[in-house]
């Protein structure tokens, strides 16, 4: 497969996975609830209706009857099961969008124009009636066509995702990153999830279940947003959201970065502290009210720790860690004191996640959190005043095109 058929692949698969977001988002009742990949690609069930969904996305294929043909056949033989008594009774609605040729449909839907475009092919040369096939009759085709709607005019993928980003806005009264980077890309992970299910009462979600599940302030790397996104363009939007002020405040920031303990380089690490403490610190003498910020390290070992801080020491870079001397307890005025052109303290490494709320209410300076996690959050704060920004990520390297 080339490059540019891997790409069209995935974006029919993100056409589908949005147009399962947009009809959860669009239901009227929070107890209304849609099945993925059920009689087709989304089946709605409301206290109205129940309706089966066939999306499809050719951005640069033009229209053919054929295209469509084999799905509207199968939802005729899902029909003919309705009509034994043996299924449900559903609406069949087929979405596509396509290059051109929409106008070869002719709509309203006859029921020879079913037979003719639809229903007829030819396999080994063979002619097959598909109608006759089914023993349905005219007042059946004609049944079937009133509970059928083709729409082959649909949006295209960005005007798809525009509508689904403006309903989210207008969801969670959020901004149109927050709709973005939080909410679409949580969504996008439930929906890739849902459909992965082998058993179909497992592909079932509510609006206020699937609400619930996407409602997370916290930044997923998910593979399928990244995708969506481009590694470098994620990035770049998240350094551009949190890490970018032409005047850096004088407050106290946390960052608490999560590693793999069995597979980091401890030069990576140490790397990331300098980049950090360079960007984030100010205590020069002009500096009114100097500061740096405060690293805690979570799942490193404490003798891992040690080196670390051994080689910082080697390399003369000031920290404090709010132990005085050995044996001490740990002191959080002494982590908190004020770093300055005096005492050339560069970062403050926190030990201990415990640590961290002790720390957090000592000091009576704004605060800034942000938490990088590989699989999930370490760290809850409760507490609404207080800026606490979390966000997953994959490589340590990431974490200096982020911060």
């Amino acid at each position: 497969m080339s490059n540019r058929e891997a790409t069209d692949t995935i974006i029919g698969y993100f056409y589908q996975f949005d147009h399962s977001i947009s009809k959860l988002l669009e239901l009227n009742r929070i107890d209304d609830y849609i099945t993925i990949e059920g009689i087709e690609d989304i089946d709605i069930k409301t206290i109205d209706e129940n309706t089966a969904i066939q999306c499809k996305y050719y951005a640069k294929t033009e229209y053919n009857h054929s295209v469509i043909a084999k799905p509207i056949r199968l939802m005729l033989e899902h029909y003919k099961e309705v009509k034994n008594g043996r299924k449900t009774s559903v609406n069949y609605y087929l979405y596509g969008h396509y290059k051109s040729g929409q106008d070869k449909l002719i709509l309203p839907l006859t029921k020879n124009f079913l037979k003719e475009k639809f229903l007829t092919y030819k396999k080994d040369k063979i002619t097959y009636y598909h109608h006759n096939e089914l023993n349905l009759l005219d007042k059946d085709l004609d049944d079937f066509i009133t509970k059928l709607t083709l729409d082959i005019n649909a949006l295209n993928y960005d005007a798809h995702l525009e509508n689904i980003l403006k309903m989210l806005e207008v969801q969670f009264n959020c901004s149109r990153f927050e709709a973005e980077h939080f909410y679409y890309n949580n969504a996008l992970k439930v929906i890739k999830e849902i459909a992965t299910k082998n058993d179909v009462t497992e592909r079932v979600i509510s609006k206020k279940d699937f609400l619930n599940e996407i409602d997370k302030r916290q930044l997923l790397f998910d593979e399928w947003f990244v995708r969506f996104k481009g590694k470098k363009k994620l990035l770049s939007n998240l350094r551009k959201e949190y890490f970018t002020n032409l005047n850096t405040s004088p407050f106290e920031r946390f960052f608490l970065i999560e590693i793999d303990k069995t597979n980091y380089l401890r030069s990576e690490l140490k790397e990331l502290i300098f980049f950090i403490s360079k960007k984030w610190s100010n205590i020069s003498k002009r500096e009114p009210i100097p500061f740096c910020p405060y690293i805690y390290v979570h799942n490193i070992s404490e003798s891992a720790l040690i080196e670390l801080k051994k080689d910082l020491q080697r390399e003369n870079f000031k920290f404090v860690d709010g132990f005085n001397f050995q044996g001490a307890s740990f002191s959080k005025r002494s982590i908190c004191i004020t770093a300055n052109y005096e005492n050339q303290i560069k970062i403050k490494i926190v030990n201990k996640i415990e640590y961290l709320d002790l720390i957090i209410d000592e000091t009576s300076k704004t605060k800034e959190i942000y938490q990088f996690y590989r699989q999930k959050p370490y760290f809850n704060l409760d507490n609404a005043s207080i800026k606490h920004v979390s966000i997953q990520y994959e490589n340590l390297n990431d974490l200096k095109e982020i911060i």
